[in-house]
């Protein structure tokens, strides 16, 4: 068939068989939508007819090829045709057998959740003797395992993986002590040197923290500071919305320490204190506690500071004495924020030179943020975006809700965190026998205070800490803040699920382009592509 004829018949081809396939991929996925059957129907009425119609055009230069030996010859191009199929079958199934043998991984995934994290291939990379685990587990269940600790492996020839079936091999669990109870789907006992731990709960952060525990030496204390209306981490009242567990629970996770601090009871802050937290405090300190963190930091001591907008006490004015400047303000950002609401914005930027903020790229979530003005000794270190502006006209923001860009206000990008070294006075010195905890022994040896500012407490409470950079930038505080610059990284990621929001009529749309309209324009604009060069003139 040439001509005309064969450009009809491949084009009736294309329409019968498009609206065929649009007519069997509706009825087995129960998704048949009435505007379908127009198109279904459009398809096989006019791809029938121009096929009948490129019959009627040759039928009989049809009659003469099938009385002749072209019908024999055909049939030697579909013998061909079938020897190439199989031959490529044979291809395909050679690749399918090297690739069970040599395999490349690939991660496509939003969160990059198949992948390690920072985190833990920078706790691999640092590991100075072997990790011995083994993971007991039944053969049913033991594919995730395999896909979760094959990915350390491959990253450090340290980690070495033994797999054992516990019901084959029941004399390993009187060897290492292990209950029978204990095992529930699996248990992965981790050891290094002669220290070892077990996982049941089995993900990257499970593993990876305990690698952290048994290679870290010493335990870090992290002091949350309490009676003056800082967030709680313990008690009904810290697994609030609005409660700081999460984050206690972040910091031990870090193989830290978080334990609660009434400084009005102590009188002066522990010698044990690596870290001391004031998560949001809203009440007035005494005098005397503030001179207490003030001799704490003239010691070496870190603080992590976290102020909501609107509260003015004076710790604020401490804070600006010591180099930080808190805003009477509140950052406005109707372009970077979530979902919109403008009071919600998110880091537009970091400090790609600090070791809190090098690795941070996802944007961190504040709820509420005032500005934060870095003085001699500290760098800003996060930033919204640049359309936001930091409102000082509160009051008409409180009555009106009315906000707008002003010769008074601080045009975005606008600091909200800084860390940095303190400013103290010359006169202010630590106390000759500071407070101990309770089996303390030693004092830290001296060093250089440190001073972590943020003009927002929720973004690390529980409804937040979870979101975006958020745990990331509180844990990495704490890292620096400690001088374990080398803990500092990306924890593992959290997988969630990509969502866009479509019309009823935006789906039907994107449906019908993608299954039908896209495909059936492309294999139309081939046919004619095909018939074209089939019947151009040679040169």
């Amino acid at each position: 068939m040439t001509g005309l004829p064969s450009l009809l018949m491949a084009l009736g081809l294309v329409g019968f068989a498009f609206g065929l396939l649009s007519l069997v991929i509706g009825l087995f996925s129960g998704v048949l939508l009435s505007s379908d059957f127009g198109w279904i129907g459009t398809n096989l009425v006019l791809g029938a007819a121009l096929m009948l119609t490129a019959l009627g055009l040759n039928w009989s230069t049809l009659r003469e090829r099938m009385s002749s030996g072209e019908a024999r010859r055909a049939g030697r191009y579909g013998s061909s045709a079938m020897l190439g199929t199989l031959v490529a079958i044979a291809i395909l199934g050679m690749l399918g057998f090297l690739a069970t043998h040599y395999s490349k991984k690939f991660d496509w995934t939003e969160s990059g959740i198949h992948t390690l994290s920072d985190q833990s291939q920078k706790v691999l990379s640092g590991l100075d003797q072997d990790v011995q685990v083994l993971a007991l587990v039944a053969k049913v269940d033991s594919e995730p395992v395999h896909a979760l600790l094959d990915k350390y492996a491959d990253a450090s020839p340290r980690f070495k993986v033994e797999y054992a079936d516990p019901n084959v091999r029941p004399g390993l669990l009187e060897k290492y002590g292990i209950q029978p109870s204990e095992l529930g789907h699996a248990l992965v006992r981790i050891a290094i040197g002669g220290e070892s731990v077990k996982v049941t709960d089995l993900n990257e952060e499970k593993i990876t923290n305990a690698i952290v525990k048994l290679s870290r030496t010493g335990q870090k204390m992290v002091y949350f500071l309490e009676g003056h209306g800082e967030r709680p981490i313990e008690g009904e009242a810290g697994a609030a919305r609005d409660g700081y567990a999460r984050a206690a629970e972040a910091l031990k996770n870090e193989n830290y320490t978080a334990k609660t601090l009434l400084l009005a009871s102590t009188g002066e802050v522990p010698a044990d204190a690596n870290v001391l937290i004031a998560a949001g405090p809203r009440r007035p300190m005494l005098p005397e506690e503030t001179k207490a963190l003030e001799a704490y930091l003239a010691r070496g001591g870190a603080l992590l500071a976290m102020v909501d907008p609107r509260v003015h006490t004076e710790f604020v004015q401490k804070l600006a004495s010591w180099g930080v400047e808190l805003g009477d303000d509140v950052v406005i950002d109707r372009t970077l924020a979530l979902f919109g609401r403008a009071m919600s914005p998110f880091a537009g930027s970091y400090d790609p030179n600090h070791e809190i903020t090098r690795g941070l790229h996802d944007p961190t979530l504040f709820h509420e943020v005032r500005s934060v003005k870095a003085g001699t000794g500290f760098t800003p270190i996060v930033f919204t975006g640049q359309e936001s502006w930091a409102e000082r006209n509160l009051a008409m923001l409180d009555s009106d809700g009315k906000a707008a860009l002003d010769d008074g206000d601080l045009a975005g990008p606008v600091p909200v965190g800084a860390a940095g070294r303190p400013n103290l006075p010359a006169d202010v010195a630590p106390p000759a026998e500071p407070a101990k905890a309770d089996g303390a022994n030693a004092t830290p040896p001296k060093k250089d205070a440190r001073l972590v500012v943020y003009g927002d407490v929720d973004f690390a409470d529980n409804e937040f800490i979870d979101a975006y950079s958020n745990r990331n930038l509180f844990v990495n505080s704490v890292n620096w803040l400690i001088g374990d610059v080398e803990a500092i990284s990306i924890r593992p990621a959290q997988s969630r699920a990509s969502r866009f929001q479509l019309t009823a009529e935006q789906f039907r749309s994107i449906r019908s382009l993608s299954l039908f309209v896209l495909p059936e324009a492309i294999a139309v604009l081939g046919v004619f592509t095909w018939w074209s060069r089939r019947h151009a003139t040679p040169r």
